[in-house]
């Protein structure tokens, strides 16, 4: 995907990215072997040839928080193929729906791990957790999660961010993460089925209320069924919303 954009070059949009395929020039490699491109003038061309090397250059090295520079928030999903293997897939509980951070919880594509407050949370803890990672994957996170990590730890998120609501709107996915999922038939664990965002505050006030783990590890459950399945509605939605615009 990210090699086959040419959206972060100077003044170019969609509609220039669009002319661009439209003359089978669909790689960096097909751009630079170009001899000439409609549309782009050869001082440009030179320009833009070395963007795109150094581009390259850059995502070989892995280098992932380049493009968080490069693209804009909205094109981060075109990431997703290269460093998915590297991606981080993150979900917040909340005391109440604008409260304290009660849990972080991250998935990897392996194993969950799980973050609590008054246990193992913490700003040093979180930071080095995130900072192993190429590219950050959450559902509404930059309304919601990313702003209130950054708010109550006091550091910022540098990685690439792709917002899952923002790519599922793009293929006419709309609504909550668990609306979206019942749409996709993905299911979740009996015991945290049916249970939402509103629910999850309540098992925290009453595992604080009551001091039993019971309520905790219900929550747990909950969150971990969030972080795992954003990774398969990434693997869904985002080839889904790339073919849409590449292919169309």
């Amino acid at each position: 995907m990210i090699r086959n954009s040419f959206i972060f070059l100077d003044r170019f949009g969609q509609k220039k990215e669009r002319s661009i395929w439209n003359q089978r020039i669909y790689s960096w490699n097909d751009f630079l072997d170009a001899k000439r491109i409609k549309g782009v003038s050869e001082t440009k061309k030179g320009f833009f040839d070395r963007k795109i090397i150094e581009a390259k250059d850059r995502l070989y090295a892995e280098d992932s928080r380049y493009f968080s520079r490069l693209l804009p928030t909205n094109e981060h999903y075109r990431l997703y193929d290269f460093f998915k293997d590297d991606a981080l897939f993150l979900d917040i509980e909340t005391a109440t729906h604008h409260g304290y951070i009660s849990v972080v919880g991250m998935y990897d594509g392996n194993e969950t791990k799980m973050m609590v407050r008054n246990r193992n949370l913490n700003k040093e803890l979180l930071m080095n957790e995130i900072s192993k990672y190429k590219i950050l994957v959450t559902f509404n996170g930059l309304s919601y999660d990313v702003p209130l990590i950054e708010r109550f730890f006091g550091f910022k998120i540098t990685i690439p961010h792709i917002d899952l609501r923002h790519v599922c709107s793009r293929i006419g996915l709309r609504g909550g993460l668990k609306q979206i999922e019942r749409q996709l038939d993905i299911r979740r664990r009996k015991e945290v089925d049916g249970l939402g965002g509103q629910d999850a505050c309540i098992l925290w006030q009453t595992f604080m209320a009551t001091g039993s783990d019971y309520y905790l590890d219900l929550l747990i459950k909950y969150n971990e069924e969030d972080t795992i399945n954003l990774k398969r509605l990434a693997d869904y939605s985002i080839p889904v919303a790339w073919d849409k615009i590449f292919k169309s």
